[in-house]
């Protein structure tokens, strides 16, 4: 079975799908990097909304660049980010 390619430019889905993957996680990091937030910082607020996920299993979530949006937004809530950045290139 054949992967549908774009009538943009002719890359796969799965490619573009990788662009959108990676600036979700740039968004996010900048944001803890902008806020001085770590995964612990992250965790301990994210409890505070109850949503529990350790240190650990928040960072390779982030790293391996495959979260849900509503995980995103709890996040960016957790941190009090007021407005979403939005990747416009």
């Amino acid at each position: 079975m054949t992967e549908k390619t774009t009538q943009v430019d002719g890359r796969p889905q799965s490619a573009i799908w990788t662009v959108w993957e990676e600036a979700a996680r740039d968004a996010l990091v900048q944001e803890m990097k902008q806020r001085k937030i770590g995964y612990k910082e992250l965790s301990r607020r994210l409890d505070a909304m109850g949503i529990f996920e350790s240190p650990d299993r928040l960072n390779r979530k982030v790293n391996r660049k495959r979260f849900s949006a509503a995980f995103m937004l709890a996040c960016f809530q957790a941190m009090g980010t007021a407005a979403l950045p939005i990747c416009t290139n």
